[in-house]
């Protein structure tokens, strides 16, 4: 599949790669490659999970650092791309949650289904915890129904606006009344509070509980229209191709809403594969700072400084603006966050860099920094020995605009690039 193409899958489907991540996968046949990146899914965490002990703040910065640490530990990068997306598809924030441990439960159900089936992440979902607390389905009863978890599940989960009415709020915020979480954060329905009465939605009449209702959901074509949207968006492009957007809908709903086909299906889109996309989505603050220490191979540094650093640039994990999620894209960027950006990266490009490990001492050997360090530069294991030129290619998805000198040494290169406006895209 070649350098290029290989950079950019990688880039697109995980955190970024180190030039011979890039040159393993650029061997492979490019279907075998996606069938690999998607062929990995243990459905469990590498990183052990935070303890529950101490004060709350306390707690909650644990569950922050754990996620990070997870991320630079993982050696299945897009499922926790996807992680991350279901993350700021089916938003929950801590802030109004209250629980690092309810929230932890649903980082660990987005890890389980990240390339699962969406119907069945959907109904778990409904019931979860932390999603329960966070839009009010937890005080939601028969005489008194609650409409958030209704609203925002048509809204922003599946149909979108336009493809529905109050009526139809109403009624399903009828259906999911009785569910509630009990002390020790299950959660638990109370049939006594639950409205059984019929109920009308989306044109259809019966007596509906809350599946019934998914399940009405699920099987209206702009679900997964909706859906594919949002992957397009994240994993592709900001400019929306409803063609192709209605190719990968209709994969979905004839897939029974199993992922892996329309995730494999929009990797080897036509679409993705053009050069004219590459360099074309920015990078958000999660995939700038992690991609960053992973890609300079140095030892993973105070994750408690990292999560502050992705909270200044707009991005906490676990702590999302409000239902909506992040917008991404463009948001990404405003003059104040790209200074801070190119701050943080100079911070890393002139930290000291270890070399590989003394045979001797057992212990990483310090190194110059790598800014203005020239030939005597000592590169992390990811990046020592590699060719200046095939630096340049692996860290920048199109060509640089600041002018790098010829004969650069490895450390000035790899300074250069990450400083230049073009490491911000993906």
């Amino acid at each position: 599949m070649g350098f290029d193409e290989a950079r950019h899958l990688l880039s697109r489907a995980g955190f970024g790669a180190t030039p011979a991540e890039i040159r393993a996968v650029a061997a492979m046949d490019y279907e075998t490659a996606v069938d690999r990146l998607l062929g990995i899914s243990r459905g469990n965490a590498l990183t052990m999970p935070p303890a529950w002990s101490g004060l709350p703040d306390e707690q909650a910065r644990g569950l922050c650092n754990w996620w990070i640490e997870e991320m630079l530990a993982t050696d299945q990068p897009l499922v926790e791309r996807m992680t991350l997306f279901w993350h700021n598809h089916f938003t929950s924030a801590l802030g109004k949650v209250g629980s690092p441990s309810a929230m932890y439960r649903q980082n660990a159900l987005f890890r389980r289904e990240a390339f699962g089936n969406f119907g069945r992440l959907l109904k778990a979902v409904a019931r979860d915890p932390a999603m329960l607390i966070y839009l009010d389905g937890a005080q939601s009863i028969a005489r008194q129904p609650n409409e958030n978890f209704a609203r925002e599940m048509l809204e922003l989960f599946t149909l979108g606006e336009g493809h529905y009415g109050e009526a139809d709020v109403k009624n399903a915020a009828r259906a999911f009344t009785g569910w509630s979480v009990d002390r020790a954060e299950v959660p638990v329905f109370r049939r006594d509070q639950h409205d059984g009465g019929k109920k009308t939605f989306l044109g259809q009449t019966g007596y509906f509980d809350g599946n019934d209702i998914l399940d009405i959901v699920l099987g209206h074509p702009r679900t997964a229209e909706l859906v594919c949207a949002k992957l397009w968006h994240e994993f592709v492009s900001l400019t929306p191709d409803p063609a192709e957007i209605g190719r990968l809908a209709a994969i979905l709903r004839a897939g029974g809403y199993e992922m892996v086909p329309v995730l494999k299906a929009m990797f080897l889109s036509s679409a993705f594969r053009d050069p004219i996309n590459r360099g074309a989505l920015i990078k958000s603050p999660v995939e700038l700072l992690v991609g960053s220490v992973h890609l300079l191979g140095l030892p993973v540094p105070d994750t408690t400084t990292i999560s502050s650093m992705m909270m200044a640039l707009g991005q906490l994990p676990f702590y999302p603006p409000n239902v909506k999620g992040w917008p991404g894209g463009e948001s990404w960027i405003t003059t104040y966050t790209l200074l801070l950006r190119q701050t943080y990266l100079r911070l890393m490009v002139e930290a000291t860099t270890v070399a590989p490990m003394d045979d001797t001492m057992k212990r990483p050997i310090e190194g110059r920094s790598l800014r203005n360090a020239g030939n005597a530069a000592k590169l992390g294991p990811t990046l020592a020995g590699i060719d200046p030129a095939e630096l340049m290619q692996a860290l920048l998805p199109r060509q640089p605009i600041e002018w790098v000198a010829p004969h650069a040494s490895p450390g000035a290169v790899v300074a250069a690039a990450m400083l230049d406006p073009i490491y911000q895209l993906k």
